[in-house]
């Protein structure tokens, strides 16, 4: 993760109708608080842009000082029907003023039409069923634990292998980590369980081999047949690019599965609730995943994940035996109740779509100027990724990345940290609801800030 400085900078003022910058940056008015924060909080919740978030409002972020920046964040993939959005601050205002803030197991009528609108999103509505939690990390986690149950029930103890992605991530928990591709994010455990494998990602990029073939032969080659193995999961695409698979390997890999068993999973928890244009991200591929994890944009607002999965494999656990502190929460269940409707009545799926459509081209054109350093471009609906090389290879240069982020910074453009392998990646994810003339002066400021680090032409 990046370290910004907090040395403030003198820069010039912005006054546009969607952005607004009056002071230097980092506010020097902030930094007490920057302070107490490096006091109180371990180092690692550090690393992002120094902006201290008073307001956020649809597609803006403002402080308390008057500046105010255009959101290519979404709070990390988060608010994809924009920041307070006025129908889940009324559900959720509803609930507090019920009053109804926590019940464990326990059931309530919110819990019955969330997993049910929940279930109808899903790939066989009368098939699958719905599991409430509160993380990301927890949905993939249970997933994990799921398949391994299903495989375990119906094919006895050998088969205990499982299958994940190079480059991967699926959460910070133990369970999430060993599945997830990224070695460095592992060495806290030591020796890792041999039975988490992973396998290369066919992003066409970082690996050119996109062949069905080359996940066979890892496999092969690791010594793991196919009736080791309890699942495979995979994020819908991966958050280091965003990197997407081919059609025809991920209808590949779906046969591979229904042929011998082995339980699909896909972790929707950063790509679903339409970030891509598609509800699922999977959708885009044709399939039909066993389970579907799920998190972030699925309230817009307050903390809460689900699991969606075929009904053979969640009910493998007796009443009172798979359960969660924080599950169906009430002001997080009214919050992601309204966010789907909203996600659905005011149509923001097919219109991230329809934004896509222009907006991934432009920063393609912005890409296709500056082809030795900005190394290629990944993106559908409203979610895309830069990765920043160094001058003619494939090589990170995270530097690079850092000052294109703060040059955006700087004229009231504001993304979360670069992200991918080496921290070279510039994340793009605007709210869904972002005015069309917000997208468009936004890609505006961002070629005008890349123009500004790295030159023209």
């Amino acid at each position: 993760m990046a370290d910004y400085d907090l040395t403030p900078v003198v820069v010039p003022h912005v006054e546009t109708a969607f952005r607004r910058i009056r002071t230097p940056i980092p506010v020097p008015e902030s930094l007490p608080v920057f302070a107490e924060l490096q006091r109180s909080e371990p180092r690692s919740m550090s690393g992002q842009p120094p902006v201290l978030w008073h307001r956020a409002e649809g597609a803006t972020v403002e402080d308390k000082w008057g500046n105010r920046w255009i959101d290519w964040s979404s709070g990390v993939l988060i608010a994809n029907v924009g920041h307070g959005h006025p129908a889940i601050r009324a559900a959720v205002q509803e609930m507090l003023d019920h009053p109804l803030l926590a019940t464990y197991v326990f059931p309530h009528e919110g819990r019955a039409e969330l997993t049910r609108l929940l279930r109808q999103l899903a790939p066989d509505p009368e098939r699958y069923q719905v599991f409430l939690l509160s993380t990301g990390s927890e949905a993939t986690e249970n997933c994990i634990k799921l398949a391994k149950t299903y495989a375990l029930a119906k094919h006895g103890p050998r088969r205990t292998c499982f299958v994940s992605f190079v480059n991967g991530f699926h959460g910070r928990t133990m369970g999430a980590q060993l599945a997830g591709g990224m070695p460095k994010l592992k060495l806290w455990m030591g020796e890792c369980c041999p039975r988490f494998v992973q396998v290369p990602f066919p992003d066409g990029y970082k690996n050119e081999d996109v062949s069905f073939d080359l996940f066979l032969r890892t496999l092969q080659e690791r010594g793991i047949r196919p009736e080791d193995i309890a699942g495979v999961m995979a994020e819908s695409y991966q958050g280091v690019g965003p990197d997407f698979f081919p059609t025809d390997y991920a209808r590949r890999l779906e046969a591979f599965c229904r042929e011998h068993d082995i339980l699909l999973i896909m972790d929707e928890v950063q790509s679903g609730f339409g970030r891509t244009g598609k509800m699922f991200c999977y959708e885009h591929y044709g399939i039909r995943p066993d389970l579907v994890a799920c998190g972030k944009g699925i309230s817009s607002s307050l903390p809460i994940s689900a699991v969606i999965g075929r009904t053979d494999v969640m009910g493998l656990y007796p009443a009172g035996s798979m359960t969660s502190t924080h599950s169906a929460s009430p002001l997080a269940v009214a919050a992601a109740i309204a966010n789907v409707k909203v996600l659905q009545d005011e149509g923001l799926v097919a219109r991230a779509a329809r934004l896509g459509e222009w907006f991934v081209p432009e920063l393609r054109r912005i890409q296709a100027k500056h082809p030795r350093v900005l190394g290629c471009v990944q993106g559908r609906g409203l979610v895309a990724g830069i990765q920043v090389v160094k001058a003619g290879t494939k090589t990170p240069d995270p530097e690079l990345a850092l000052r294109i982020n703060l040059a955006c910074l700087h004229r009231g453009l504001l993304m979360f940290a670069p992200v991918g392998i080496a921290g070279e990646c510039v994340k793009i994810a605007p709210p869904l609801s972002i005015a069309e003339e917000a997208l468009r002066e936004s890609v505006s400021v961002f070629e005008e800030a890349v123009e500004a680090v790295i030159g023209g032409g």
